[in-house]
C-alpha cells in the first residue's frame, strides 16, 4: 500500500467528510466508525478528535472505548495476568459490546447504548446509565484488536504500527500482549480488512493510504 504524509488535523476532516457522505450499509439511522489500535497507537484520541469534528458539523456522537467492556478479572486471568491467548480472545467482552452497543443501533433499534459496562479498577459493573443517540448519529468505537468480530461497522480506521514502533511505544509491563498483536496480524490482516490505514510509527507524523471508495 502506498501511503502519503498527512497531519492529524487534515486526517480528521478528510474522516469526518466521510462519515458526513456515508450511509449506513443495513439502513440503520445510525453511523457506526471503529478505531482500531494497539494501546500504544492511542487509538482514544484520534477517535476524540473524530467526534469533535463531527459535533462541528452538528452530527450527534457517541465515543466508546473497549477498555469499558473488559470481561470480569477472574475471566481475563483465568490463565495467568500475562497471558496473550486469553488477551487476544478473552479479555474484551464482545457478546456484551453487540448487545450493549451494536444491537441498540440496528435498524428499528433504541439508539439506547451503554457507555461502558465494567470498571477494571474495581472490577465491578459501572452501573452507567444508558445514553440515547438520536437518529443521524455517529457511534465512534475505539480500542485494539476491533476487527474479525463481524460489527456492523460503516467506516474502520485501523492505526498500524510496525513491530519495531510496537516494541517502542509499548510500555514495557505491557509486552507480553504482542504475541497478541502478532496473532492479529496474521489471522485478522487488519490493514487489508481496514477502509482506511493510518501508519503511525511516529506519532508526529502520520501517513495514510487515503480514504478509497466510498460506500453506502
Amino acid at each position: 500500500m502506498r501511503l502519503e504524509a498527512i497531519t492529524w488535523e487534515r486526517l480528521t476532516e478528510a474522516l469526518a467528510e466521510r462519515v458526513l457522505e456515508t450511509g449506513a450499509a443495513d439502513g440503520s439511522p445510525w453511523l457506526r466508525v471503529a478505531v482500531d489500535g494497539a494501546p500504544a497507537a492511542r487509538p482514544g484520541e484520534p477517535a476524540a478528535a473524530l467526534a469533535e469534528a463531527l459535533r462541528v458539523h452538528g452530527r450527534s456522537v457517541a465515543v466508546v472505548g473497549t477498555g469499558g467492556f473488559l470481561r470480569p478479572a477472574s475471566l481475563r486471568y483465568e490463565y495467568g495476568r500475562e497471558d496473550p491467548e486469553t488477551y487476544y480472545g478473552g479479555w474484551f467482552d464482545t457478546g456484551a459490546l453487540w448487545r450493549e452497543v451494536f444491537g441498540p443501533l440496528e435498524p428499528g433499534g433504541s439508539g439506547r447504548i451503554l457507555p461502558d459496562l465494567w470498571d477494571p479498577a474495581t472490577d465491578r459493573a459501572t452501573r452507567s446509565p444508558r445514553s440515547e443517540l438520536p437518529p443521524g448519529g455517529v457511534l465512534v468505537l475505539h480500542g485494539p484488536l476491533l476487527l474479525g468480530h463481524w460489527f456492523p461497522f460503516d467506516l474502520t480506521v485501523h492505526l498500524r504500527l510496525s513491530p519495531g514502533a510496537l516494541l517502542r511505544r509499548t510500555d514495557e509491563n505491557e509486552r507480553w500482549t504482542l504475541p497478541a498483536f502478532e496473532r492479529y496480524e496474521a489471522e485478522v490482516d487488519p490493514a487489508g480488512a481496514a477502509d482506511v490505514v493510518v501508519r503511525a510509527d511516529d506519532p508526529r507524523h502520520p501517513a495514510w493510504g487515503g480514504l478509497g471508495a466510498r460506500r453506502g
